[in-house]
């Protein structure tokens, strides 16, 4: 499948700050489930931006603004040619070692209740995490839809407020792919947060989304989508992975102002 994706940004700064720095997350990587076939990052003084690969393989970019006036606009668009591997992503060359996915953090606490019960499965760990996906579901149920599914964020909110140390406001899918990542983690599996795009189809809203990807001996890296029950398809594009939501952001901020973003996901 091929998707066209057009994600803008709007940063909102206090009045009179003189320096702003922002990280961007804002480049989809190619691998087996997808091929960036064109896609470019609009926004002032890009052309001196840095430009390199944070801790977890996430291209980065990190743009300097002296006295910014007004609203910072940031623009990423492009083609995604994607495949449906069931959610298989294997084991990609030049990632991290899995088990920095195995780390906690205080947005991937999940209850006992969700996971113990697997402790001591006989089932292969494929069949576990399937599981533990039901599980969730179970305890959750099915996220209410959007009102503006292509104005959401990937850490959920429609406008994003940024404040120093605190954690972001949380969407549904989001909430989901952090409990099955605690779940997992508490299971001695490596997890981790998944933030990307969905075209339009059967299952999520189209527009931003986040999931979750659990490591297997043998298989390696496979995706799951608690909040739909499903593995990801080929409607699915990965934008950022991170230990959860807050280290997977399309955008951060220093110092923090008001994000709002709009991503148009649709199939060509």
């Amino acid at each position: 499948m091929r998707i066209d994706i057009e994600h803008k940004l709007t940063l909102s700064l206090q009045p009179g700050t003189v320096h702003a720095v922002l990280h961007l997350l804002l480049t989809p990587p190619s691998g087996p489930s997808q091929t960036v076939e064109s896609w470019s990052v609009e926004i002032a003084g890009i052309g001196n931006a840095g430009r390199f690969s944070d801790a977890y393989g996430n291209a980065v970019h990190l743009v300097n603004q002296s006295r910014p006036e007004g609203d910072i606009l940031v623009a990423a668009r492009g083609v995604i040619s994607t495949r449906d591997t069931n959610g298989v992503l294997g084991k990609p060359g030049g990632e991290p070692v899995p088990s920095l996915y195995r780390r906690v953090t205080p947005l991937t606490k999940a209850p006992v209740t969700l996971y113990g019960k697997f402790r001591n499965a006989k089932e292969s760990r494929l069949d576990v995490l399937h599981a533990l996906m039901g599980r969730i579901g179970e305890t959750l149920g099915q996220p209410e839809t959007e009102d503006a599914p292509t104005q959401m964020q990937a850490t959920g909110e429609q406008a994003q407020s940024q404040s120093s140390g605190e954690a972001p406001e949380l969407p549904p899918a989001a909430d989901y792919a952090h409990l099955f990542i605690g779940a997992a983690r508490a299971l001695d599996i490596p997890a981790r947060f998944v933030c990307g795009y969905v075209a339009e189809g059967d299952g999520p809203a189209a527009g931003l989304h986040a999931w979750a990807e659990a490591f297997d001996d043998r298989l390696g890296w496979i995706g799951f989508d608690a909040s739909h029950q499903l593995c990801p398809t080929e409607r699915y594009v990965r934008l950022a992975v991170g230990l959860d939501a807050e280290s997977a952001l399309p955008l951060r901020t220093v110092p923090v102002g008001d994000i709002t973003q709009k991503a148009v996901v649709k199939a060509v």
